[in-house]
């Protein structure tokens, strides 16, 4: 069992940058593939990116490259979502996730490829 807990949401302005946190407690992430996905009110949960814990593979939806980077700290057991210039479309609720790869070193895009959630953090970009 995987514990997340994410966390660094809140309110920026249009142009600003957050950094979201995502810590498992229970297992180490070292087997997973780590995903963020966003949500916003009345629209289905969507990939934002994701990473491959275990070679650092990483993979971003087209509407957030080369303004979101993720990272991870191994010792800390803890994913990043680095997000700059951020617009008012990124307001959403953001969650972290873990699962299994099917295809080796592919970060899965779906839903339901992750079996284990965190419970979400509000980001907010005013325009």
């Amino acid at each position: 069992q995987v514990q997340l807990v994410e966390s660094g949401g809140g309110l920026v302005q249009a142009g600003g940058s957050l950094r979201l946190s995502c810590s498992a407690s229970g297992r180490t992430f070292s087997n997973y593939a780590v995903g963020w996905f966003r949500q916003a009110p009345g629209k289905d949960r969507q990939f934002v990116g994701g990473t491959i814990w275990s070679s650092g593979d990483t993979s971003y939806t087209d509407a957030v490259k080369g303004r979101f980077t993720i990272s991870r700290e191994n010792g800390k057991n803890t994913a990043y979502l680095e997000m700059n210039s951020l617009k008012p479309e990124d307001t959403a609720v953001y969650y972290c996730a873990a699962g299994f790869p099917r295809i080796a070193y592919t970060v899965p895009r779906e839903v339901r490829s992750y079996d284990y959630w965190g419970q979400g953090t509000q980001v907010t970009v005013s325009s």
